[in-house]
């Protein structure tokens, strides 16, 4: 099986990225509306700040889990020991940004959450009237005006020979949150296990974007579109010392959100967070 590369503007776009996200959680998206330019721009200017000692004063703050996390401080994928080989920035809509970054980053996450809007419409739309039937409101609307939403900024520093044993840039894991939209990163090494347990390379290019399932997506759904688990793999050989960068948006709903009948957004963030060790 492979991952579906969907044209936007093509008429069978919604169906075909239904159909993607069915099949394995993933799809990549051509010819979308939003500026490669502007995404140009936000990695160059987040590569500068992660370069500087700027990074330093933006320390993360647990209470409203903005700002820069350190690769010493990185995160563990769940069922790992071992962090991941990262350094990233936590940006909201509002909330602190190095002033070099906050214009473009602003622009970007507008950007791409009004597309994520469209995305979970051809979701909606083109799924079973039984699965429709599960959702709450409609999927767009979950996440209109949600402060939830997360910008992760992320620096994966060229590696050095001294990593710990068993380290990846990123270990396998899925994402919590309803739908991630991550423009294509700099350099390749993300990979997406099908349902048959294989591993694929998701296919890169500087022009399209990668739109990922989210736990929230199955819990509501009733897992009708599964989170599928992903990772970065390291680099060899001259890439390895190499940067990559990348920038996922994480669609979260409102915390009120109904996602089942077992959970709102808030409750079953939490118990994930919990499942992570970070609350």
């Amino acid at each position: 099986m492979k991952i579906r590369i969907i044209d936007f503007q093509s008429q069978t776009a919604p169906a075909e990225f239904a159909a993607g996200l069915k099949e394995i959680g993933f799809a990549v998206i051509s010819n979308h509306p939003i500026s490669n330019a502007l995404i140009d721009d936000a990695y160059a200017k987040w590569y500068a700040f992660f370069a500087s000692d700027e990074k330093n004063k933006f320390t993360f703050d647990p209470e409203t889990h903005d700002g820069y996390i350190s690769k010493e401080m990185s995160e563990k994928a769940k069922g790992y020991d071992v962090k991941d080989i990262k350094e990233f920035y936590h940006y909201y809509l509002g909330h602190r940004c190095p002033q070099s970054c906050v214009e473009t980053t602003q622009q970007l996450y507008q950007a791409l959450a009004s597309m994520a809007g469209t995305l979970l419409s051809w979701l909606e739309k083109n799924a079973p009237l039984d699965v429709q039937a599960k959702f709450s409101m409609p999927l767009s609307d979950m996440i209109k005006d949600s402060d939830r939403t997360l910008f992760r900024l992320i620096h994966y520093p060229p590696l050095t020979g001294n990593e710990p044993k068993d380290a990846l840039r990123a270990a396998a894991h899925e994402d919590i949150d309803l739908l991630t939209l991550l423009p294509a990163a700099t350099a390749k090494g993300l990979q997406v296990k099908d349902a048959d347990g294989n591993w694929l390379d998701v296919p890169i290019n500087p022009g399209w974007i990668i739109v990922n399932a989210g736990d929230m997506l199955q819990e509501c759904s009733g897992h009708y579109y599964k989170s599928t688990s992903h990772r970065v793999l390291n680099p060899t050989g001259i890439d390895a010392k190499k940067s990559r960068l990348s920038m996922p948006l994480f669609l979260h709903p409102r915390d009120e959100v109904v996602l089942s009948d077992r959970h709102t957004r808030l409750s079953y963030f939490n118990e994930r967070m919990r499942e992570l060790g970070l609350k």
